[in-house]
């Protein structure tokens, strides 16, 4: 049997700009506040986990020197800049 990850709910206060203009953005992209608000926080998880991982690595394994020209080249080929 899979166990269930549970959700969190969280009561939120919203000054009225802020929720009018949310709402708008929401319809204009077709949802709803909730969704647009859930999926907002969710891309915000994600990148704070990006910035973390990245801060990580750069205190953990730091830089020896930069990339000559010809190394940048073949990274950005390779990479498809």
């Amino acid at each position: 049997m899979e166990a269930k990850e549970t959700k969190k709910r969280k009561v939120i206060d919203i000054d009225p700009d802020t929720f009018r203009i949310l709402s708008i953005d929401a319809a204009e992209k077709g949802t709803n506040l909730k969704a647009l608000i859930e999926n907002s926080l969710r891309e915000k998880a994600e990148n704070l986990k990006d910035s973390s991982l990245y801060a990580y690595l750069k205190q953990t394994q730091p830089v020896e020197g930069y990339l000559d020209e010809k190394e940048k080249a073949a990274f950005e080929k390779e990479m498809g800049l």
